[in-house]
C-alpha cells in the first residue's frame, strides 16, 4: 500500500504572502503522514547559475524563471498522483497555474486548483482563459464562501476547504486590561489600504497618546506610507518590515488589538492568527472577511476606507474590556474549525476523488 503522491505547485516562503504561507503549512502538515507524500514544486525556481544575474532585471527575471519552471514541472509532475496548484489572479495566473495545468494535462495527471485571490470577481470577469482553465480542472478549492459564490456566478464549481491556522504556535493570551497596542500584518499594496490604518491610528492616538502601532509587511507603497505617517505626526509607529512566517506569531503575542483595512480580500489567514493569539480584531468588511468574522461576535467590521469607523471601534474595545474579552473568546473558539486535525480529512477526500480509482487506497489512522 503506497501513499498518494501530491505535487504542491506554489510559491516558496521567500515570496512572503498568503499563498506561500498556506502552502508551507500544508506541506508541514502532510510531513510523515501515512496517506499522503507531498512535496513543493516552486513557481519561482532558481535558474541555472549563468542566468541568475538576470533575476535582478524586471522582465528578464520573468523570462529566466519561466525557463527554469517549465522543465521543473515536467520532471516533478511525472511522479505525482495529484497536482495541487495554488493560484492567484491576473498575470500571476498565466505565469504559474496555467503552465502547471498544461503540463499536468500532457502527463495525464488530475489537477486540484486552489484559488485564493480576493480579486476574483474582476479577474474572472476579464479573463475568458481563466474561466476556461478553472472549468476544465478536476477540482477547484477555495478557502471561503465569498470565493465559492464568485465562482458560482461564473458557472464554475468549487468546494470550500479553509485555511489552516496553527493554534499552538499562535497561542491564546487573555488581555487584561486591553492596551492600545495595535498590530497590522498586511503588505503595503493598494488593495490592503494600509493608509486607512494609519489614519485610524491618528484618531486613536488623539485619545491615547502612548498608543503604539506596529506595521509588519512590505511593498511598493512603503515610501508613501512612511511619508503619510510623518504628515499625520504619528508617534510610536514601527515599520517592522517583512517577517518570516515562523516568526510572525511574536508580533501578535506582543499586541492587544489587530487592525486591518483592506479594500479587497478573501479569507485572510492573518485574521485567524489574530483570533488564535487573543488579539481583539477590527477589520473592514472586504470580500470574504465576513465569512470568518461575524460583526459583534468575533470582532468588529467597518465599511471599507472608513478610518473614522475603524478608530471608533478600537476606542469601543478599549472602553469596554468585558466586551472585548467576549469577542476574543468567541474568536478563539472559532479557530477550532481551522485546525489541521479537522481540515486534513477534507483534503484527503478530495485528492482521492480526483484521481483514478486504481490509485485510491484505504485511509490510515492519523
Amino acid at each position: 500500500m503506497r501513499r498518494l503522491n501530491v505535487a504542491i505547485v506554489a510559491p516558496t516562503v521567500g515570496i512572503l504572502g498568503g499563498q506561500a504561507v498556506q502552502a508551507d503549512r500544508l506541506l508541514r502538515a502532510w510531513s510523515d503522514d501515512p496517506d499522503v507524500h507531498a512535496w513543493l514544486v516552486p513557481v519561482n525556481p532558481q535558474p541555472i547559475r549563468p542566468l541568475r544575474p538576470a533575476l535582478r532585471v524586471k522582465y528578464a527575471r520573468t523570462l529566466v524563471t519561466q525557463l527554469a519552471y517549465w522543465p521543473l514541472l515536467v520532471r516533478e509532475l511525472r511522479r505525482a498522483d495529484v497536482v495541487h496548484v495554488f493560484s492567484a489572479s491576473y498575470f500571476s495566473f498565466l505565469l504559474a497555474p496555467v503552465p502547471a495545468v498544461l503540463v499536468a494535462r500532457a502527463l495525464g495527471k488530475p489537477v486540484v486548483m486552489n484559488y485564493r485571490s480576493g480579486e476574483a470577481p474582476d479577474h474572472l470577469r476579464r479573463s475568458a482563459l481563466a474561466r476556461r482553465v478553472l472549468r476544465t480542472v478536476e477540482g477547484n478549492v477555495v478557502p471561503s464562501r465569498f470565493l465559492h459564490d464568485v465562482f458560482e456566478t461564473f458557472g464554475i464549481g468549487s468546494e470550500i476547504i479553509p485555511n489552516i491556522v496553527d493554534v499552538d504556535r499562535f497561542a491564546f493570551r487573555a488581555r487584561s486590561p486591553l492596551r492600545p497596542d495595535i498590530v497590522s500584518t498586511r503588505n503595503f499594496e493598494d488593495l490592503y489600504n494600509v493608509a486607512c490604518t494609519l489614519r485610524a491610528f491618528r484618531l486613536v492616538q488623539d485619545r491615547y497618546p502612548d498608543a503604539r502601532l506596529t506595521l509588519v509587511g512590505g511593498g511598493s507603497l512603503e515610501p508613501r506610507l512612511r511619508t503619510l505617517a510623518s504628515e499625520l505626526a504619528l508617534k510610536n509607529v514601527v515599520f517592522a518590515g517583512r517577517v518570516p512566517p515562523d516568526e510572525i506569531w511574536r508580533y501578535y503575542a506582543d499586541a492587544d488589538i489587530y487592525l486591518q483595512t483592506p479594500n479587497i480580500d478573501n479569507m485572510p489567514a492573518s485574521v485567524l492568527e489574530a483570533f488564535s493569539s487573543g488579539c481583539a480584531v477590527v477589520s473592514t468588511n472586504a470580500g470574504g472577511v465576513p465569512a470568518i468574522l461575524t460583526d459583534g461576535i468575533h470582532g468588529w467590521l467597518v465599511e471599507r476606507d472608513d478610518h473614522q469607523a475603524a478608530a471608533r471601534r478600537i476606542l469601543d474595545l478599549l472602553a469596554d474590556p468585558h466586551a472585548a474579552g467576549r469577542l476574543t473568546t468567541a474568536a478563539r473558539e472559532s479557530c477550532e474549525r481551522y485546525r489541521w486535525s479537522n481540515v486534513r480529512a477534507e483534503w484527503l477526500d478530495l485528492y482521492r476523488r480526483v484521481i483514478h480509482p486504481q490509485a485510491v487506497i484505504a485511509p490510515s489512522a492519523a
